[in-house]
């Protein structure tokens, strides 16, 4: 634990977490999104998507050290650790992609896959602002409820994304090998949004109960 943990109070260092953790997820999916577009370089964004990722998993670690030392939490036990989880899968889920991709020597992305790493891009921008206002919610629901609600109609953009992908796929992908990378691909990316309407509908829930 940091020194500036050590001085947070309680209260606040539980969301100064979750805040470090959704922005390590922004940061994961930018470069994604940016390897995808500078696939000659793809092993130096690699190796910076998994840098980032043993440093989400230290907040994560971190976070659930702090639930066990706090005796009285800003929010429940159990959604403070399905929270940190579900923002660390979304970090998971990229950087398997990432590997993925580097693993089968894949040259090129497809359109497909770009325009599902767009749109996870969009819904990680938000985990930060949904994790900002659920630490003010008591005080101003809607604004937690309406990030909430946008990324789940990021997530059903990406749905339609991804059944697209899959179904290009199975029809036009002569090659069984390669069919099968870019699905598995597909799916950890596809998981990825879903791992942000999780975030999304954990914020909703909690909100709620407190309202």
């Amino acid at each position: 634990m940091g020194i500036l943990e050590s001085l947070l109070p309680r209260e606040k260092l539980f969301f100064e977490l979750f805040a470090k953790l959704a922005q390590k997820g922004v940061e994961v999916c930018e470069t994604f999104e940016a390897m995808l577009a500078d696939m000659g370089n793809a092993e130096t964004h690699v190796r910076r998507i998994k840098t980032l990722e043993h440093e989400a998993d230290e907040v994560t670690h971190r976070t659930v050290e702090a639930v066990h030392r706090t005796f009285v939490t800003p929010i429940d036990r159990d959604d403070i650790h399905k929270l940190a989880s579900r923002l660390d899968d979304v970090i998971d889920l990229v950087d398997a992609a990432a590997a993925r991709m580097e693993l089968y020597e894949i040259r090129a992305a497809t359109e497909d896959c770009r325009d599902m790493s767009k749109v996870l891009t969009q819904a990680a921008r938000l985990l930060p602002k949904a994790v900002a206002a659920l630490e003010t919610s008591r005080k101003s629901p809607k604004d937690a409820l309406d990030v909430c609600i946008e990324i789940n109609r990021l997530e059903n953009e990406g749905d339609t994304i991804s059944h697209r992908a899959i179904a290009r796929l199975f029809r036009e992908e002569q090659d069984v090998r390669t069919l099968m990378k870019w699905k598995e691909i597909y799916e950890n990316l596809e998981a990825a949004i879903d791992r942000c309407e999780d975030v999304a509908n954990l914020i909703e829930g909690i909100v709620i109960e407190q309202g």
